[in-house]
């Protein structure tokens, strides 16, 4: 069920249908959800403004249904950040946020 964003600059040091592949592996093994409920997208941003020693930055946001633990959070959100920092120098600001999503006014067909 989770919808995992990968917000990244244009300028990956890996190409960014791999690096959803990889993170899209990497919530996978995390073992917390059914493996074809995980759909993985990203998205490139042009403009943007960071701090001047860093080349450029991914943001992963993942929105999961409400109701796992905050320690189930915390294993997807290290596995991502792990993914991420292996793929992305020290000069990448690399980030990751797990939302949770409520049953109760989620809708999808």
């Amino acid at each position: 069920m989770p919808h995992i964003i990968i917000e990244h600059s244009e300028n990956l040091p890996i190409l960014p249908q791999v690096l959803v592949e990889r993170v899209h592996k990497a919530a996978i093994a995390t073992e917390l959800f059914d493996p074809i409920t995980v759909k993985t997208r990203a998205a490139a941003y042009q403009h943007f403004t960071i701090a001047d020693h860093l080349d450029g930055f991914v943001h992963i946001q993942a929105h999961i249904m409400a109701g796992r633990t905050t320690e189930q959070k915390q294993v997807l959100s290290e596995a991502l950040l792990e993914c991420l920092s292996t793929y992305c120098s020290e000069f990448y600001s690399l980030s990751v946020h797990v939302y949770d999503l409520l049953p109760d006014i989620y809708r999808k067909i």
